[in-house]
């Protein structure tokens, strides 16, 4: 049995048209779900009682669970436990613009970048649509707030969970279901060039960031593995086809790591990679962990980078650490338990 919050409008469409009905009755079933945020198909009341009796056979509505939330300031870190008992995390920050969530979409990671505590558990499995989708309706629901803003960036490799990601993504920016709009959602990708080629056509304006945390191939091997299998040369050439279909910006992320990326000679060779290219570069403050023996780069130099990639007109932004005392920020969150 599939769970409803799996479904797109359209795919609840055919749904309906399969079983003889209208197939407006996907709009009415989506404005129960997501405006009016009920579950129970019993309470649905503009929806016959044959219909209804239907989708109670055939649709599953059931939620995962929040099992902790950890605060921190501006920061929530949410665990929740699956219907199979794995577990996942997610992320909100409330900035002055709005609420922002980052939400999993792997249990475990098989990129196994060297620098990051989500990756140390390998890839249990995908995340189905409803897990991700559920995600952020208990979180609106556990805060009582609206969440403006999605990005993809929890546990997993999302490019690795494409047709779910896809799904996902449609459903959150429907009008009728969470709408949020397409530019307040990114999706960050470790560099899987056939999907950065093949979300190229997805019609909707998502944002795209891509992880390059190393402007050559010798450095990128040692932090990020993907890398030999997607080099260097070959990403760029996918950022190029995307903007060229697309003709939207792409982020590039760059954690900076003590004596290994963030040199003045690194930062030369990203300007140089760079150059050109419609991007800018969202320099990253390493978040430390008890279990991997990166350290962050000292705020004088991050500046000192990054004034080196704006002097040579490419637009920078270091990014704010947000939950750091909870394990909550970039690199941290992990798919179990800790006590």
């Amino acid at each position: 049995m599939d769970n409803i919050y799996s479904y797109t409008r359209t795919m609840l469409e055919d749904y309906f048209k399969g079983i003889g009905e209208k197939s407006f009755k996907a709009t009415q079933v989506f404005e129960w779900l997501y405006q009016k945020r009920v579950s129970n198909f019993n309470d649905m009341t503009n929806i016959k009682k044959d219909v209804i009796e239907r989708l109670n056979n055939d649709f599953d509505t059931s939620f995962i669970k929040i099992v902790k939330r950890l605060e921190d300031k501006d920061t929530y870190k949410y665990l929740f436990e699956l219907n199979d008992s794995n577990h996942i995390e997610a992320v909100v920050m409330k900035h002055n613009y709005g609420n922002s969530v980052c939400v999993s979409s792997q249990v475990g990671c098989n990129m196994g970048c060297a620098f990051c505590e989500s990756g140390r558990l390998k890839k249990v499995r995908n995340l189905e649509t409803y897990e991700m989708v559920e995600q952020i309706l208990l979180i609106e629901k556990d805060l009582n707030i609206r969440l403006s803003s999605v990005v993809v960036m929890g546990i997993g490799e999302p490019f690795d969970n494409y047709d779910n990601l896809i799904k996902f993504l449609t459903i959150i920016n429907d009008a009728k279901g969470l709408a949020i709009g397409a530019r307040h959602i990114t999706v960050s990708t470790s560099g899987l060039v056939p999907k950065i080629l093949e979300f190229a056509n997805f019609p909707l304006q998502i944002n795209l960031a891509i992880s390059l945390h190393a402007p050559y191939d010798e450095l990128r091997n040692k932090l990020m593995p993907v890398n030999k299998a997607y080099n260097i040369d070959k990403l760029i050439d996918a950022i190029k086809t995307y903007y060229d279909k697309t003709n939207r910006r792409i982020t590039i992320e760059y954690v900076m790591l003590k004596g290994v990326n963030d040199s003045e000679e690194d930062a030369n060779k990203l300007v140089k990679l760079l150059k050109g290219l419609n991007v800018y570069v969202n320099l990253i403050p390493y978040n430390e962990t008890n279990h991997i023996e990166f350290k962050a780069t000292d705020q004088d130099k991050v500046l000192k980078f990054g004034k080196i990639l704006q002097d040579n007109k490419i637009t920078v932004t270091i990014r704010k650490r947000f939950g750091k005392d909870i394990q909550a920020a970039c690199g941290q969150l992990r798919s179990k338990e800790v006590k």
